[in-house]
């Protein structure tokens, strides 16, 4: 069984991007990320593998263009 969880940012300051996350387009969960350190956290304290896929993508994203970008979709 496969799984999509798509991103898309909500918030970005000096310090901190905040994305909005979900299942199938269901954006009910919120990703923090510091931009010094690069850590990262899931606001309900859950980092799990949608988290994570999330997460990996918006890096990819960041490393590849230099900026975060504006979503995000991983699929499998």
């Amino acid at each position: 069984m496969g799984m999509m969880v798509v991103g898309r940012k909500v918030a970005e300051t000096a310090d901190e991007v905040r994305y909005e996350f979900g299942l199938d387009r269901q954006f009910d969960r919120t990703l923090r990320i510091d931009k010094h350190t690069w850590q990262i956290a899931a606001e309900d304290g859950l980092f799990d593998p949608a988290a994570g896929a999330v997460a990996a993508k918006i890096k990819r994203a960041w490393q590849e263009e230099g900026e975060f970008p504006p979503g995000v979709v991983f699929a499998s």
